[in-house]
């Protein structure tokens, strides 16, 4: 990203503060003027106490240049405070007012983007938040910098540049060449730390991951022991990391020290200009601390260069990244039809669907053919990565399949508005997220609008409602703190309550016990009346009552049929349901049973 598109990119945030910016730059025009009056003053000082002295003056003639020396720096001071307070606070409410509405144009548009975007590699939880939050930080600051420091120092330096050659065009083309000689420094300096900037860039996101990862694996890392691993892991990327920060700040001092060697080579050259000028009579003794003072105005912004540079550098690395984030393809956006029947019945036709996750070679669906009716329950079952739950993110819109079609009742899915389509379908997954927030609020995200008792309702129907009454604070209680298996009970209610006609159940039960398992099957089974339910499961109690089952292998449906059917017809149908009653030592259970 060139520095003119990261000012395109970010002005339509500014635009709505363009009042601010306006007043900022009239301050910053008024403040420059006044900066140059430290020069006039002294040198009136310089010369007038000099005639004073030389004439043989009184004491009261030269308190008379001090007062009014006195006077005008003290004015000076005043209006430079009052000046650069307005400067300050209406650069920093800018800051303020563009951090927050980049910050909510990132969340807004992340909130549309399809499932595939977030399982990129480059955009997991981790990488993502910090080019989000390097994002936001690096062109603010830029933002808050060049108001309230660069754009100061450099209508300074402008101003000086212009009074110096009005005063005397040697002295003043002096501070003119010194500029490019500066800015040759800084383009190199630039040059040379981009690379290494980039490589900083990526060890910090790696950085961020693995952390993040470690605090989501804390409790495998400690099972296993495996703290040394994961603490050598960080090791690593610190001392990667950590060598290239010395390395950066090593050729920032070698700069740094070659602009100041050429500054004070600057000073020398005008200190003896200006000297040659007095001693010709053509120049009052105060011009040199004149001249020195506005050389010092030119050189100060020019020393902050590898700043600009710098900021200037990390916002279009960072930038980059983030508005590869808000600007996304459209094919990373949801795809929204128009399309909300008055009612959905729930008949799903897919045809000829094929589906590869991408970063991926192989297909994790192909060809799928299959009709899912309502009022009744479908089931997937197959090995583990045989694509059972990526169909029902396909179903869901959460992705879009490479090829194929799926209708839901007569309509291609596409068609359908996405929102109206996800009120109409209740989703269980095998782990559910759990907000941080009250267990009556976790339950009232399956409909917002809920009234207390309905949530209630909603918890008894998920056999959670009388643990809860247990609990200190009831349904005001935090979520978080709940067991596993009680929170995908609380998943659970959340489905009972936005009673949808669409239901999706993935391994539902999976974390439960079995007497919870058999209390949710029974409100489970009651849920199922009149709904198109589809059910993963391995649970033999879950899916031998289905209607219809599917058997997936590899991303293929290779039988269909009811229990019975496949059971006799197909064989590896026969051997996955025979693991399933075996890993139940179905045999020693049923004896049990008998002697009771």
């Amino acid at each position: 990203m060139t520095l003119s598109q990261m000012f395109r990119n970010i002005w339509p945030y500014v635009r709505p503060y363009k009042w601010l910016v306006i007043a900022t730059l009239f301050l910053t025009f008024i403040g420059s003027l006044i900066a140059q009056v430290n020069a006039w003053i002294l040198r009136y000082a310089i010369d007038g106490i000099n005639d004073t002295v030389e004439s043989g003056g009184t004491l009261s003639e030269g308190l008379k240049v001090i007062l009014l020396v006195t006077v005008v720096l003290i004015t000076k001071e005043v209006l430079t405070f009052c000046i650069q307070f307005g400067q300050k606070y209406y650069g920093e409410k800018l800051r303020i007012y563009t951090s927050r509405n980049l910050s909510q144009e990132v969340i807004e548009k992340i909130l549309t983007y399809r499932m595939a975007f977030f399982s990129m590699n480059n955009n997991r939880p981790g990488k993502l938040q910090s080019r989000i939050d390097r994002g936001v930080d690096s062109l603010t600051q830029l933002m808050h910098n060049f108001f309230i420091d660069i754009l100061p120092l450099f209508a300074n330096a402008i101003v000086a540049v212009v009074i110096m050659l009005k005063a005397n065009v040697y002295i003043g083309l002096v501070a003119l060449l010194v500029l490019p000689i500066y800015y040759f420094i800084n383009r190199q300096q630039a040059a040379r730390l981009k690379g290494v900037r980039q490589k900083v860039k990526k060890l910090r996101e790696d950085k961020s991951q693995g952390i993040l990862s470690i605090l989501n694996s804390m409790l495998i890392i400690k099972s296993f022991n495996r703290q040394d691993i994961e603490t050598k892991k960080q090791m690593d990327l610190q001392v990667d990391l950590t060598q290239t920060q010395i390395n950066t700040r090593k050729l920032r001092f070698i700069f740094e020290g070659s602009k100041g060697f050429v500054e004070q080579i600057g000073v020398a050259i005008i200190i003896a200009l200006t000297s040659y000028f007095i001693l010709k009579g053509e120049m009052t003794i105060g011009s040199i601390m004149f001249f020195t003072l506005l050389f010092n105005n030119v050189s100060a912004p020019v020393r902050q260069l590898h700043r600009v540079y710098d900021q200037m550098n990390d916002a279009l690395i960072y930038s980059e990244s983030f508005f590869d984030i808000i600007n996304a393809e459209p094919t990373e956006k949801e795809t929204s039809g128009a399309f909300k029947p008055n009612v959905i019945k729930g008949h799903f036709s897919i045809r000829n669907l094929d589906f590869t996750y991408q970063g991926n070679h192989i297909k994790t669906l192909d060809n799928v053919n299959m009709d899912i009716y309502p009022d009744q329950v479908t089931a997937f079952i197959g090995l583990s990565g045989a694509g059972k739950s990526t169909l029902i993110n396909l179903l869901d819109k959460f992705y879009q399949p490479d090829e194929g079609t799926i209708l839901l009742d007569g309509h291609s899915l596409e068609e359908y508005n996405t929102d109206y389509l996800r009120d109409n379908i209740g989703l269980v997954l095998q782990k559910n997220h759990i907000f941080d927030g009250s267990i009556e609020d976790n339950i009232r995200y399956g409909m917002p609008e809920a009234k207390h008792e309905e949530i209630v309702e909603a918890a008894k129907q998920a056999y959670i409602h009388d643990q809860i009454m247990q609990l200190p604070e009831q349904y005001a209680g935090p979520a978080l703190n709940l067991s596993g298996g009680q929170q995908q009970k609380i998943a659970i209610a959340r489905l009972f309550l936005k009673n949808p006609p669409i239901v999706f159940l993935d391994e539902p039960t999976s974390s439960l016990d079995a007497i919870s398992t058999e209390q949710i099957k029974l409100s489970m089974d009651a849920i199922k009346k009149g709904r198109t339910v589809i059910i993963i499961s391995h649970s033999i109690s879950q899916i031998i009552d289905a209607d219809c089952i599917h058997l997936i292998e590899s991303g293929r449906v290779i039988q269909s049929g009811t229990h019975e059917d496949l059971y006799r017809k197909s064989q590896a149908y026969k051997e996955l349901f025979d693991a399933m009653a075996r890993s139940l030592n179905i045999k020693k259970i049923s004896q049990s049973i008998d002697q009771s």
